[in-house]
C-alpha cells in the first residue's frame, strides 16, 4: 500500500499538507484547505483510508491542523470522520486530534463535527509557541 504525501500549495486556491503512512496509521491533515475541485483532491484520501481499513487493519491516529477550510472541503472532512467512525465501530483503533488556533470559531466547527459524526475527537489548543 502506498502512502500518501502532499505538500501544501498556498496560490489561487490552498491545498493542505497531507501525509498518510500506511506502516504507522499516522495520517495527518495540515493547512489550509480551499480548493477548486475538492471532491477530486479528497477522492484518494478516502480511498487510501477504505483500504487502509480493509487490507491492513491496523490502528489509525489521524492529527488535524486546519487552519482554515470551505464549505466543500468541511463535507470532505465530515466523510473522513464518518468512515473513521465506521472504522471504530467495526473494532478498529481509532484515535482523532484536532489542533485548533484557540478560536471560539474553530472550536464550535470542531464540536459540531463531533455531534454531527459521535466520533471522539481530542481537541488541542495550539499555544502561540507552538505555531
Amino acid at each position: 500500500m502506498n502512502d500518501i504525501h502532499i505538500k501544501g500549495v498556498h496560490e489561487a486556491f490552498f491545498v493542505p499538507t497531507v501525509n498518510f503512512d500506511s506502516k504507522t496509521g499516522i495520517c495527518e491533515l495540515e493547512g489550509e484547505s480551499y480548493l477548486e475541485e475538492t471532491i477530486k483532491f479528497y477522492t484518494p484520501l478516502f480511498a487510501w483510508i477504505n483500504e487502509y481499513t480493509e487490507t491492513i487493519k491496523g490502528p489509525l491516529h489521524f492529527n488535524f491542523k486546519l487552519s482554515y477550510f470551505n464549505t466543500s472541503s468541511s463535507k470532505c472532512l465530515v466523510d473522513i470522520l464518518d468512515m473513521l467512525k465506521k472504522y471504530q465501530k467495526e473494532g478498529g483503533d481509532v484515535e482523532v486530534n484536532w489542533y485548533y488556533d484557540d478560536s471560539e470559531e474553530e472550536l464550535e466547527e470542531v464540536e459540531d463535527f463531533i455531534l454531527e459524526t459521535g466520533l471522539d475527537i481530542n481537541i488541542i489548543p495550539i499555544s502561540e509557541e507552538q505555531k
